[in-house]
């Protein structure tokens, strides 16, 4: 089921709010440009800084607005067992089609801890599940091995590996049948060389039609034109990260005249300087606006 390229949407804000009308015109803008599926309320949504009630009417509006087959995956991943399993409760109650699951972050669980959590989570639920690993947010990263057990509970279907690290995807190809995705663009390519079946991407809210090309192409066996479509991402990837995700994407929309670029605090506007970096390999690029 989880393949392709799946958008991890941003969340606009119109004065301190949640913007749902431009939601889901970014959203149908994802879907025209071929993506199998959106993130919604994930690290690039913000999910630290949505209250429970936003995130709700994102799935619900979402669920209404967008059709199959393009799939809808929640966010609902705390370090809170038992928050995490009331978030993935109402998400599959209100109709999304699966939820991505963060490895705990801060308390820093052991191994041991990390699969009683995820298989508590799944135990709850009945949709799809998809383990995220990223250490650098979370300070805690799950090993192949963990993930091996995992994959043994029928509704913990796939991961979004995004520790940098090959080796990582290479024993999770070896140990287990679970879908792997990219959390990584910059890692993209070589993921699926290795047997990943898609990725979870921030810049494809930028160029989704790139990165459905360089996966379509790879999966057609063109490998030497996926290979080239990877190299043309990289620079633009590289500018998505110049600062903290979504701080750059969400600025590169602004921009390309897509968004108003709202941030929450946390966050906040990128300075100057990578500003002018960030236009740099935008026109290099030559992505234009197109919302």
């Amino acid at each position: 089921m989880f393949n392709g390229c799946i958008t991890a949407l941003i969340t606009p804000f119109k004065r301190g709010k949640v913007d749902y009308k431009k939601l889901l015109q970014l959203a149908d803008f994802q879907t025209a440009k071929g993506v199998k599926g959106i993130v919604l309320c994930g690290t690039t949504g913000e999910s630290a800084t949505l209250s429970d009630e936003e995130k709700e009417k994102i799935f619900k509006v979402s669920v209404k607005h967008i059709k199959k087959p393009v799939f809808l995956i929640a966010g609902t991943g705390t370090n809170d067992t038992a928050k995490t399993i009331e978030l993935t409760r109402m998400a599959e109650s209100v109709g999304m089609d699966a939820s991505l699951v963060v490895t705990p972050y801060y308390n820093k669980p052991t191994q041991e801890g990390l699969y009683l959590h995820f298989s508590a989570v799944a135990a709850e639920v009945k949709f799809p599940i998809i383990v995220y690993n990223v250490p650098s947010r979370t300070g805690v990263s799950i090993t192949p091995w963990t993930v091996a057990r995992l994959s043994e509970i029928k509704n913990i279907t796939a991961i979004k590996e995004a520790s940098g690290d090959l080796e990582v995807i290479a024993r999770l190809s070896q140990l287990s049948g679970i879908s792997i995705l990219s959390g990584e663009d910059a890692l993209t390519f070589p993921i699926l060389c290795l047997g990943g079946k898609g990725v979870i991407s921030v810049v494809s809210n930028i160029v989704p039609e790139d990165v459905v090309k360089m996966i379509d192409t790879f999966r057609q066996g063109q490998l030497e034109k996926a290979r080239e479509y990877h190299l043309k991402l990289l620079p633009l990837v590289k500018a998505m990260f110049i600062e903290t995700n979504p701080i750059p994407v969400k600025t590169a929309m602004k921009l390309l005249g897509r968004l108003n670029g709202q941030l929450r605090l946390p966050l906040c506007a990128m300075s100057q300087e990578n500003i002018k970096k960030l236009q740099t390999a935008l026109t290099n690029y030559g992505v234009s606006g197109r919302v």
